[in-house]
């Protein structure tokens, strides 16, 4: 019987040592999130710092060639993204799916089909106010994640966090309306990604037609990521239950 106990504590050992103990996987977890909000912090604060900079020193100038100067970064950085809603779905963060999805997807809609595809609509002044706007939102969010990773709380940046969206969130949509409504005669006038119905319809489907239905979807996703910071900030913020005598 001794031998035996011997036996099955030297295996559990081993194994613990081969899975790794809950404190590793945990510093693993905060390490790796740490990096990931890092990155994205550095990315949209670099453009948040260029296009604020740009502006002040070439004033309206500079609203017409923001796509060419922060597509690249925010290529990179919006493609990036797609890690939130993969840790969200395999349990990594306690994030819900959908909302995280809403945003990437919504986001990399406008950034590639819109922007990305159509030569037009890259030196128009919308591109500004939606890489902008999206930039605000971010350099608060990534830092209050970082802090969160090493156990800090920064009262200041937390309210920040929860706040910031309340105006930029909704102004963020309005300037991707704004982008899909300037996008819709282009697509008309290119045909671009429009197709005909197959015999005996025949019909041609244009992508404006699409992008209509679209900007309906804005909103809806509007009001999905809406709610849920709403959520998250009465759960921060919320008022504290009254007593009952």
């Amino acid at each position: 019987m001794e031998l035996r106990a011997k036996e099955e504590e030297r295996l559990n050992k081993l194994r613990l040592e081969s899975q790794g103990s809950p404190e590793t996987l945990i510093s693993l977890k905060k390490g790796y999130l740490f990096m990931y909000n890092l990155v994205q912090f550095l990315g949209f604060s670099w453009m948040f710092v260029n296009m604020t900079v740009r502006f002040f020193i070439l004033g309206k100038e500079s609203f017409y060639d923001t796509f060419h100067t922060m597509a690249d970064v925010m290529y990179f950085s919006q493609m990036l993204a797609v890690v939130e809603t993969i840790n969200a779905v395999i349990g990594v963060t306690s994030s819900p799916v959908i909302p995280s999805l809403v945003q990437f997807l919504g986001r990399n809609f406008i950034l590639f089909i819109i922007f990305g595809n159509v030569e037009e609509m890259q030196n128009k002044a919308v591109v500004f106010f939606v890489f902008y706007l999206w930039s605000t939102i971010e350099i608060f969010r990534y830092p209050f994640y970082i802090l969160y990773c090493i156990d800090m709380d920064w009262k200041v940046l937390t309210w920040l966090r929860y706040t910031v969206w309340i105006p930029t969130y909704p102004l963020g949509c309005l300037a991707e309306v704004v982008a899909v409504i300037q996008s819709i005669p282009i697509f008309n006038e290119t045909g671009r990604f429009s197709f005909t119905l197959p015999y005996p319809v025949k019909i041609k489907v244009r992508f404006s037609f699409f992008l209509q239905i679209y900007i309906i979807v804005i909103f809806l996703g509007l009001y999905i990521n809406f709610r849920h910071l709403y959520k998250q900030r009465r759960r921060r913020y919320g008022q504290k239950k009254k007593k009952i005598h």
